[in-house]
This record gives C-alpha cells, structure tokens and sequence, in this order.
C-alpha cells in the first residue's frame, strides 16, 4: 500500500497519474490523503481508497497509514506559519504515525544545499532540511527528494510575460543554476515508491538536464514564444516589503528573503548532474508544452 499525499497538487497529481498507470503491473495499492475529494482526476475514481482530511491532523493520518508499506510526503505551503512550522511542525505528527504504524518507506519533498556552508542560514531550504532529520529520526527508510526550484514557479508569472515581456526574480541575471520540471521530480518519487529495494536515509537530487540563468531563461522564452521576454532583478528588501504587505507571517517571509539569497549565493550549485541526478525535461520542451499554452490563453 501506498500513501499519497497532497495527491492534487503540482506534483502529486504528476506522481498519481503514473502510479495509476504502474500499480496494477506492480501488484500495488493506492491510497491518498485528500481535502477535496471531488478534486481527484477522473482516472483515479474506485482505483484508489480516499482518505478525506488534512495530512496535518494527527486521526487523518493513523486512518491513512494504517496497513501502508510507503509514503510520498510533501508538505504544503503555509505563508501564515513560520518556516519551522509549516515545515517541522506540520510534519510531526506524521513522524508519530510513521512510527506507531510501522510504515517501511517514505519519499520527500525536500532542497538542495545539505552539507554546504549555506545550509543553516538559508530559510526555508534549513527549515526543510529539518524536517528530512525528523522524519529519518523516526527509523523509516528515507529519500528526500533534492530539489532546485521548479520551471512552475515561471507560471507566476504569466500575466507579466503576456502583458509586458517581463519576469522577475531576486538572483543575479548570469547566475547559474539547476532548475526541474515537476514531472520529472514525480517520476523520481514514483521510481523509488516502486522499487523500495533500498534502506537507511538519503538524498536523491533531481537536477534537470542542465544550469540555466535568468538571461538563458529569457532567451529561450523569447524563442518559444516567439516574443521578446526580459528578466528584471527585483531587490530582497522590496520583495520582503511586499509579501509583508500582502499580510503573510514575517518569519516566513524572512524565510523566503534568505532562502532566495542563499540561493544567489550558490545554495544549489553544490551537487554535480551525472546520469543519476539528470532528468530529462529540458526548459524548452516545458516552454512549448506548459508555459506557452499558459501565457498564450
């Protein structure tokens, strides 16, 4: 049996479309945890058991890891919490139930940047890296999921790249760095759902088929879309300033403020892309099958 988490979201819905495709074959079972059922795809009706809640509460989760084998864990985002926790304490709970259920495996959503001197003081990246150690401390089998920010982030962005040619971000415009489709990091979640030949605790990076900077962004955007597209650097002062003012919690906004300058400062410049750590979605099949579409509509 397999528990999965947010099964609706960017990634899990990318995780759940394939798991339904390979479970039959594998001789495996389905099992999500979901606010809104009504939400689940079509394809997923009778072929999964449904669970109905939030993985926050602590009687959701005993009912949803009761008899489960692995668990996908991915941990929402909550700009009202601080970064401990929407990360650690959102988590706790589940480290009790892992534990009171004897669940075997369990696969992340993590970052890069363990081990670098940037760690510790890189925001939200160091609260998610705390939350790997709780829940490798409960003595699960563990692979978190080691990942850059995401080619999704850009679909923030698509009324400013329709409207005026225009994305930003807080990173130097040369500043090179790994980035990932999330079906890519899906397909790395289902890979080690599948085979849980594997033991201990560990990271798994998915880095995307190469480095790029804002200006490749830009560039590659601008061939896609067949429109000029231009990065613009916004100060981490003003985005602080206006995330406050949009009232989200000011830890956790400090939080995104230092994880974007760890980031500038190379927080996910750390592993090396080998065969095992590339995947294969490059940034300009994504721009013509998902950001194109979006900014085009």
């Amino acid at each position: 049996m397999i528990v999965i988490t947010a099964p609706t979201g960017n990634i899990g819905r990318h995780l759940l479309s394939r798991l339904l495709e390979a479970a039959p074959a594998a001789g495996e079972e389905l099992r999500v945890i979901v606010r809104d059922p009504a939400r689940l795809p079509d394809a997923a009706r009778g072929r999964v058991e449904v669970v109905t809640g939030s993985h926050a509460e602590a009687e959701v989760l005993d009912r949803a890891f009761e008899g489960a084998d692995a668990v996908f864990w991915l941990v929402p985002p909550d700009a009202s919490l601080t970064p401990q926790d929407a990360f650690s304490g959102f988590t706790r709970p589940a480290a009790k139930a892992l534990a009171a259920h004897g669940v075997g495996h369990v696969v992340g959503v993590s970052a890069l940047g363990r081990g670098t001197p940037l760690a510790d003081r890189a925001g939200l990246v160091t609260a998610s890296l705390a939350m790997d150690d709780l829940i490798a401390g409960t003595g699960v089998a563990y692979r978190a999921l080691a990942s850059p920010s995401f080619f999704e982030n850009l679909l923030e962005e698509s009324d400013s790249i329709r409207e005026k040619g225009v994305f930003t971000d807080t990173v130097d415009a040369d500043r090179k760095a790994p980035l990932v489709a999330v079906a890519d990091l899906a397909a790395a979640a289902a890979g080690l759902l599948l085979d849980r030949s594997w033991t201990g605790t560990g990271s798994v990076p998915v880095l995307g088929p190469q480095d790029l900077s804002p200006n490749d962004l830009a560039r590659i955007m601008t061939e896609q879309l067949g429109r000029p597209v231009r990065y613009e650097r916004q100060p981490l002062d003003e985005l602080y300033t206006t995330l406050v003012g949009y009232g989200l919690n000011e830890a956790f906004v400090q939080g995104l403020v230092d994880m974007k300058r760890a980031k500038d400062e190379g927080l996910d410049a750390g592993v090396a892309r080998t065969p095992d750590t590339t995947s294969p979605t490059s940034f300009e099949q994504w721009c013509a099958q998902t950001l194109k579409p979006a900014v085009l509509s």
